[in-house]
């Protein structure tokens, strides 16, 4: 008895030292060269995190082809390795350039490391590179019922990549003054991923179901960091730029140039907050935005790529919905130029969260000077529920005096993450103040989302009053334009909305991979409570075994119209009435890992009182690691008979070519004759250092009958 309580008793003692060397991260006080070698002595003694798991296109069982994962830090440095043992040693990549997302996590073979300094589940940071070490960095934040990854934030960080045989292996060095953490807090949380683009497989560290994404901060996993520092070494970065633009009117014979000094700055206030400033930025657009064909009645929203608003944007962008956004940062300086700019954001404990911002504007032709201000507090409450609450103002100055004309916006946001992970909820308030409006200035939205592998699904509710005005936000619906008076009316409306997703995984089938079916019925109400517009869609997809898919979609809106709409742009509009038409959309889409992948679909059905049928087509060319070649072509045909009928034409070439991971040439033509617009934008980038980057940029515009228009030159440094 006495053997038995003393084998007993160190197999107790062993497991309990086994379970306390795992999921550490320790302190090694030694400098690592980032060369891909993994030769030097630390590497040698750490353990090992491997067993990696299937995720897609199948998430049971264990990966085929392994990766080990070794990490620790110097005080200074997060150091991660990875080896991937693969079945050959040639690898498939889509981009050299810096901040690629498509091109580097979706389209390449890469490792990925997510990390979560709070442990919150809250918001985090992810780290990309792909096998011909090309870097991409962003934030992880949860915004209404689901995880966003945000490539827009960058930081400067380490990396190397080398093949030997069929091991791809990575080396990493994130410095720690990068992130934003708790220095009393040693507890973190990380995953780790792996993506095989040649043989079209995902695998991650955790084992994890495929309805969420990779990226998801609730299937991390808790590392303790050994001797996390107290103190570190303060992170005070200053950004200065110059700007050259050059722009000529042909159709006026008028042409300008400027040049423009500017200096954005960053500072450490602590380990977990961060001070921002700008003065006198240069928020020159180098990427173009894509440009669609828009045949609906509202406008696009399009993503925010600017540096200053990027750190901690989660905290700003998500105060609302999808379609009722209070804080809508393009709004700022789309007018008038910026003057300067200060913002403070980050952690203050490790449960909340605070974002001050403040934007001054000048006058302009378009605009009086503005001054845009923002307060943000975010607290967990608990594992299960965070709230928010925010103050975003905008107001008319004179110098520095404030002037009458203002718009206030302030709102109380609560999200639900439950335990098992299935479902989120959102509830939402806002009320907004504006000059002599203080009524019917609401805003409520109630949803709650259901997650599992096979079923998913939503139901919502949001009502929005006429007076909820946010100028500085994004509420398109709110406003609707009468094209036959040619004004704007501002109307409230309420919304209902449902979605059903149901997947099967037909394990013995040798060709099907997944089926979907997909059903969502979404009714907008006018504000007596009368049906305004109703649309239900239904979707039946098929995923076949070498990932290519092919679907049908069934689209049906009742559409009550109050305003008469002009799709044409000829002067004859749809009149107000009653209008029930569908379509029908079939498409095919092929397998992304290889040289030429391509995307095909086709629609019929009605438009309003006439007809609608379209074509689509886009085709990638990868010429790796040289160059890479998309093209896109939309073709729209609107037939509303004693209205007229006109076709749309929305073409895209874009060319990449690659002389190194820091040297790139991207040209873009688009050709929209919708916007009656011909454009071209060649765009010479050079990092000749890291995140210090060159730009020598072209751009050309024509219009449909390419007559020029205008053109310009922009140097950037």
């Amino acid at each position: 008895m006495k053997n038995k309580t003393i084998v007993f008793l160190c197999f107790f003692l062993t497991g309990l030292y086994s379970f306390a060397q795992e999921n550490t991260i320790p302190l090694i006080e030694e400098t690592i060269k980032i060369d891909g070698q993994l030769d030097e002595k630390a590497w040698s003694e750490l353990p090992t995190y491997s067993d990696f798991n299937n995720f897609y296109p199948d998430d049971i069982g264990k990966a085929k082809n392994q990766t080990e994962v070794k990490l620790f830090h110097n005080g200074s440095y997060l150091y991660i390795s990875a080896i991937y043992t693969d079945t050959t040693s040639t690898s498939m990549i889509s981009s050299l350039k810096r901040d690629d997302f498509v091109g580097i996590i979706l389209n390449s073979d890469n490792f990925q490391v997510v990390i979560d300094t709070y442990n919150k589940k809250s918001n985090g940071y992810f780290f990309s590179v792909n096998t011909s070490n090309a870097q991409l960095d962003g934030l992880v934040s949860f915004n209404e019922s689901r995880y966003d990854m945000n490539e827009s934030w960058s930081t400067i960080w380490q990396s190397k990549t080398k093949t030997e045989g069929n091991k791809k292996i990575f080396e990493i060095a994130i410095p720690l003054k990068a992130l934003n953490f708790d220095a009393e807090n040693s507890k973190w949380a990380l995953n780790f991923i792996m993506r095989d683009n040649k043989a079209n497989n995902w695998m991650t560290w955790t084992d994890m179901p495929r309805n969420y994404i990779q990226h998801d901060l609730r299937t991390t996993k808790t590392f303790t960091i050994d001797d996390l520092p107290k103190t570190r070494a303060s992170k005070f970065i200053v950004i200065p730029s110059i700007s050259y633009n050059y722009s000529s009117d042909v159709k006026n014979e008028t042409s300008q140039s400027n040049f423009k000094p500017s200096l954005d700055g960053q500072f450490s206030l602590t380990s977990s907050l961060k001070l921002d400033a700008t003065i006198n930025p240069d928020f020159s657009q180098i990427d173009v935005d894509q440009q669609v064909t828009n045949l609906t009645r509202f406008a696009i929203n399009f993503p925010e790529r600017r540096n200053f608003f990027i750190e901690n944007s989660d905290l700003f962008s998500s105060l609302g919905t999808d379609e009722v956004n209070p804080f809508y940062s393009r709004r700022i300086g789309s007018n008038s130029d910026i003057q300067f700019g200060l913002k403070v954001s980050g952690n203050i404990t490790a449960k909340s969260r605070i974002g001050i911002l403040d934007v001054q504007t000048q006058e302009s032709d378009e605009s009086k000077s503005q001054n845009y201000g923002a307060f943000v507090f975010q607290q967990q409450l608990s594992k299960r529920f965070t709230t928010t609450a925010f103050l975003i103002n905008r107001q008319e100055t004179d110098d520095l005096n404030f002037k009458e004309d203002f718009n206030r916006v302030t709102g109380l946001n609560l999200n639900y993450k439950s335990v098992d992970n299935k479902w989120t909820g959102i509830a939402n308030f806002g009320k907004s103040f504006s000059e002599n409006i203080n009524d019917k200035n609401s805003f409520y939205n109630l949803s709650a989302d259901y997650s599992t592998k096979k079923v998913q699904g939503s139901l919502g509710f949001l009502k929005v009053d006429r007076n909820y005005i946010t100028d500085v936000g994004f509420t398109p619906r709110l406003y609707n334009f009468d094209a036959r008076n040619n004004i704007e009316i501002r109307e409230g409306y309420s919304r209902t909305k449902a979605d059903l997703l149901l997947f099967s995984y037909p394990q013995e089938s040798k060709t099907i991979q997944t089926i979907r079916y997909f059903g969502s019925n979404t009714v907008y109400f006018d504000e007596i409570g009368k049906v305004s517009q109703s649309l239900s869609f239904y979707n039946h997809a098929i995923w076949f075994k070498n990932a290519s898919a092919v679907y049908i979609n069934v689209n049906h809106k009742y559409d009550n119209l109050k305003y008469a709409f002009d799709p044409l742009g000829n002067g004859n509009v749809i009149t107000p009435g009653t209008y029930n038409y569908g379509t029908v959309r079939i498409g095919y889409n092929s397998v992304t890992n290889k040289k030429v992948s391509f995307n095909v679909d086709a629609t019929y059905g009605k438009y309003y009182s006439g007809n609608i049928s379209s074509f689509s087509a886009d085709a990638t060319y990868r010429l790796l690691p040289i160059a890479k070649f998309g093209v896109a072509y939309e073709f729209n045909y609107l037939n509303l008979k004693e209205l007229g009928s006109t076709p749309f034409h929305l073409a895209q070439f874009t060319g990449e070519i690659f002389f190194n991971n820091r040297l790139n040439w991207t040209t873009y033509l688009q050709y929209n004759t919708q916007r009656n617009n011909f454009n071209i934008n060649s765009r010479l980038q050079w990092e000749y250092k890291p995140l210090s980057y060159l730009y020598l940029v072209v751009s050309d515009n024509y219009n449909q009958d390419l007559f020029r228009t205008n053109w310009g030159v922009a140097f950037k440094m």
